[in-house]
């Protein structure tokens, strides 16, 4: 798997001056448009659509800084229909503008070249099973929050706390196939996985009965989940298990994400500083 990553990385570089076509990206690293921009943010730091414009843009610099072609020559060659737009973009990454970087010298910012190598440690284990299961509904309520990478999500923290816990009771009641209980589901993330980029959140329960007045049902379809397990301090524990799924189970195991909301059961200590979490991710088997 990185081998292909490194070589849809090659790809890209050879047509920063052109469109870089997503799809083209996903087959040459044997993969979906959906996994491969998963994996790229997850493994990177930063979305695919992210990178592709800073390395853009850090050629451009270069080429502005050379001073041996027009402005708005590169600003054309580059993908930019204006001058103007060329600017924008050029001062949003570089603190200042084509123009004067040019007649001055000025410093720039530069995007390096990504390339992915395996780094072997051994460190930990992941718990995972493998679980194919029917369609089934997500009965609960929902809420329009930001992406949150690292940290206490604040959106989330006060629609949890906005709930009536008699409605949570009723709900877990109601809760009758795995996981079970009140469980936080997130669905119709943007494919970049910026952060910033907002999500549907729901507090609810994964049950065959009819949704109450006032709740919201998200049906879900038929598929592969992987289920996985951790333990440990409230946020970094999931945080950290959501990063490592990506970084370390994918690359090492025969499957690859597929579109579907992503479930998360937690059960918390009495203080509220440790948790024993389950992290339901859909799958599909890779196509070798």
């Amino acid at each position: 798997m990185l081998e292909r990553l490194n070589q849809a990385m090659e790809h890209i570089e050879g047509h920063l001056d052109r469109s870089v076509d997503v799809a083209e990206l996903a087959r040459i690293a044997a993969t979906s448009e959906y996994h491969l921009r998963r994996m790229f943010s997850a493994l990177a730091g930063m979305p695919l659509s992210e990178y592709v414009r800073r390395r853009r843009l850090t050629v451009a610099g270069a080429e502005v800084l050379a001073g041996g072609e027009p402005l708005l020559g590169i600003a054309v060659r580059y993908g930019y229909g204006s001058g103007e737009a060329f600017a924008r973009a050029f001062r949003a990454m570089h603190g200042v503008g084509p123009g004067e970087a040019r007649r001055t010298g000025a410093s720039l910012v530069s995007q390096p070249r990504l390339s992915f190598r395996l780094t072997i440690e051994g460190n930990s284990s992941m718990r995972y099973r493998v679980v194919d299961r029917p369609d089934f509904s997500v009965v609960g309520l929902k809420a329009r929050v930001p992406l949150v990478h690292s940290g206490p999500n604040q959106a989330i923290i006060d629609f949890v706390r906005g709930i009536d816990p008699g409605t949570l009771e009723r709900l877990k009641g109601m809760s009758d196939q795995e996981p079970r209980g009140v469980v936080a589901v997130c669905d119709d993330l943007d494919p970049s996985r910026a952060e910033g980029t907002e999500l549907d959140y729901y507090q609810g329960v994964i049950t065959s009965a009819a949704a109450p007045e006032g709740t919201v049902t998200l049906p879900v379809a038929a598929g592969t989940w992987a289920v996985f397990n951790v333990s440990g301090p409230v946020p970094e524990a999931i945080q950290n298990l959501w990063r490592d799924v990506f970084t370390e189970w994918f690359p090492s195991n025969p499957y690859r994400s597929r579109p579907g909301p992503e479930i998360l059961r937690t059960s918390l200590s009495p203080d509220g500083t440790e948790a024993d979490a389950e992290l339901w991710l859909p799958v599909e088997r890779e196509q070798r």
